[in-house]
């Protein structure tokens, strides 16, 4: 590629994040003639990309399509050729980060929503009641991303009053340690500055379930009605599902939007460390246990449930916890050997520990 023509690329991909780094990732495609640019929406086996000669459409038979892990993605910058009918995708870069769920399939598989991300905007609306749990389990696969999280409460508009908007602020703070939460109002436009200067700098991904407001959301940003909106119910103030694609737009401010169709079920895949993110406060708690392998449950010395008995540990922030951490061991286990082995000998040694505890409650003569 010449000085001339990587400067052209570089003007006209980078609204949509091309940088120097991305450039240099090319380099080996560039020597094969291939165009650089990103995915704007991926639809049964073809993919829209935009490049510095416009937005092309291209099939992505070529890049492992049997893969569900390794198949072409929103928000992937990839190697696309320069002519052809059809026009294929030889590759994609290395992604930088990568939001991943687990699907329902019982095969155990991971389904990748969008690559390259950094900020991760979990919608939530205000209108019904507050789903923390929900919340949780979004920010778990958020920091397990690489991305950075932040909490949309939408339609704020909705909330009678500013003291009951703040206590609601307040009840999700506590269930997103470290996390930026904002409420919002598309009809007033409260908060939308604050959420435009963070997605200014990079990629954002837009989630929630059906009916959060997030294609609203969507075009506040945009400044127009790029999204379609549906109305929204009188009875509950919740919206119909619109967005049927993942789709990748450049903000007019600044920074890239991957806008998502509202998810009903959001498991987990391997992540550990995203749990352990999310509630900070338990995994610090735990440090102060007597046992390093205390399950906090009836363990003496156990930090954990001390707090829960003097209040300063929500019992709802262990139970969630624990349930996160159960789900994703199990998904884990399906596809390592190692550790349903470790499993099913934690469960034994449970069980055995049950038992002797039973034993002794009933005494030395109990079978006699």
């Amino acid at each position: 590629m010449t000085s001339s023509s990587a400067s052209s690329v570089s003007s006209a991909l980078a609204p949509y994040g091309w940088d120097d780094a991305w450039a240099d990732e090319f380099t080996p495609y560039d020597t094969e003639g291939l165009l650089p640019g990103r995915v704007i929406r991926v639809d049964r086996g073809q993919c829209d990309v935009v490049t510095a000669d416009g937005v092309l459409r291209a099939d992505t038979a070529f890049v492992t399509p049997h893969d569900p892990m390794r198949v072409v993605c929103t928000g992937d910058w990839v190697a696309v050729e320069p002519g052809g009918n059809p026009r294929y995708v030889r590759a994609y870069l290395p992604r930088r980060t990568a939001f991943i769920r687990s699907t329902s399939s019982k095969r155990s598989e991971g389904q990748i929503l969008a690559a390259n991300v950094d900020h991760a905007i979990v919608a939530v609306p205000l209108a019904g009641e507050l789903d923390l749990g929900r919340i949780e389990r979004f920010l778990a696969l958020a920091w397990e991303s690489g991305a950075q999280p932040l909490v949309v409460l939408t339609k704020a508009d909705l909330v009678p009053d500013a003291v009951t908007v703040a206590h609601l602020v307040q009840d999700v703070e506590t269930s997103a340690p470290g996390v930026p939460v904002v409420p919002v109002s598309a009809v007033d436009g409260g908060g939308l500055d604050v959420v435009a200067a963070i997605v200014a700098a990079g990629t954002s991904v837009l989630l929630g379930q059906s009916g959060a407001g997030k294609s609203t959301l969507a075009n506040a940003l945009l400044g127009e009605d790029v999204m379609t909106v549906q109305a929204t119910r009188d009875v509950d103030g919740k919206g119909r599902h619109t967005t049927t694609t993942r789709n990748l737009l450049a903000l007019p401010g600044g920074g890239v939007l991957i806008d998502t169709p509202g998810l009903r079920g959001v498991g987990l895949w391997d992540a550990e460390t995203g749990v352990g993110q999310v509630f900070s406060e338990i995994e610090e708690l735990a440090e102060r246990c007597r046992f390093h392998d205390c399950a906090h449950e009836a363990e003496p010395g156990c930090a954990v449930l001390a707090a829960v008995e003097e209040g300063d540990l929500p019992e709802r922030r262990l139970h969630s916890y624990r349930k996160l951490l159960r789900e994703n061991q199990r998904i884990v286990a399906k596809t390592d050997a190692r550790l349903r082995a470790e499993i099913r000998k934690d469960w034994k040694r449970k069980g055995a520990i049950g038992r002797a505890a039973m034993e002794a409650k009933r005494g030395p003569h109990w079978r006699s």
